[in-house]
């Protein structure tokens, strides 16, 4: 099996929800890796500084600049790069679909050919997602790799442009890349997921400070994985992953959005009382995605170790500290 070592590593968007999370995971997994991290935004800056004094670089880049992006891949040459910024609201993409297309399209073609001109050698995982499919017929669940890419939203539609031109710098370029397609998971820093959203009511209805729950639609039926387990799959991704290979990444819990709701009023210390908010609905939404993450599983080791029960309330303290 592949055990790949590296010694610098760049993650675009590290203030990000997502970035943050990953640059403390690969903290915990490797000490000694010289960190660089590019951000737009301060986001969860000052925290990573204050938590993780030396470790991460920094580099204030706006990735829409493609000399800058170029600059900054020949100055540090990184081994390994994730690719993880984006503008990831799926909601706010049906109002500003320019927007969210114009920056995810030119953000990732910008460090593709930054790369292909200045460092070719580097690992790129591009941290695609689930979305991309769309909505599938029952007849191909669970989804596999090869079920076509069928996006119903500007954020998709980004996301996928993003995906075909990873393949394509990769078989016309020869660029060392990996894709993953991830699945839904927990991150209490990402607030417009509807977990998130829901968790961080609850803590709100807790300490008084709001009385009703508002909802959108809630029979979308997904798998959830515990964002410990997502960040240990974009890690083992980087070590173990084939390059050239495009991997599906799921939890092991199936359950609806309305499911998920319910066993966060569960644990909740209060009464939670709930309605729907028409203005939370999607035009188009993703009712049904279970993947096939087989492959993944099988080349890499991957498995969730972090229980459904343990995550969600991991998930709901964690936007109570917040509150």
């Amino acid at each position: 099996m592949i055990n790949r070592n590296f010694k610098n590593c760049l993650i675009t968007g590290s203030t990000g929800s997502g970035g943050s999370y990953l640059c403390e995971h690969i903290i915990k997994r490797n000490n000694k890796i010289k960190l660089h991290g590019t951000y737009r935004s301060n986001g969860y800056l000052n925290y990573l500084k204050n938590n993780y004094k030396n470790k991460i670089k920094f580099h204030k880049l706006d990735l829409n600049s493609f000399n800058k992006v170029k600059k900054l891949i020949k100055k540090i040459k990184p081994e390994l790069i994730f690719h993880i910024a984006s503008n990831a609201d799926v909601r706010s993409s049906f109002d500003n679909p320019f927007e969210i297309i114009n920056n995810n399209n030119n953000i990732t073609l910008n460090l593709l050919e930054a790369v292909r001109i200045e460092n070719k050698n580097s690992l790129i995982i591009i941290c695609s997602t689930s979305e991309v499919y769309g909505n599938v017929s029952k007849k191909d669940i669970p989804i596999s790799e090869q079920q076509k890419i069928n996006p119903v939203n500007p954020y998709s539609l980004s996301k996928t442009f993003q995906d075909l031109t990873s393949q394509i710098y990769y078989k016309n370029y020869k660029l060392n890349i990996i894709i993953t397609r991830m699945f839904s998971y927990t991150n209490a820093r990402r607030y417009n997921l509807f977990q998130t959203a829901f968790a961080n009511q609850i803590a709100k209805i807790e300490q008084g400070k709001q009385k009703i729950l508002l909802h959108g639609n809630l029979k979308s039926v997904r798998t959830f994985m515990d964002i410990e387990d997502a960040m240990e799959a974009y890690w083992l991704t980087a070590k173990k992953g084939k390059i050239g290979e495009i991997y599906n990444m799921g939890g092991n819990k199936i359950i609806s959005v309305g499911e998920y709701l319910s066993e966060l009023k569960k644990i909740s210390f209060t009464t939670i009382k709930s309605k729907i908010n028409p203005k939370l609905l999607r035009p188009i939404d993703v009712t049904l995605q279970i993947p096939n993450d087989k492959k993944f599983r099988k080349h890499t080791g991957w498995r969730p170790k972090i229980s459904f029960k343990k995550s969600i309330n991991k998930l709901l303290q964690e936007c109570r500290n917040k509150i």
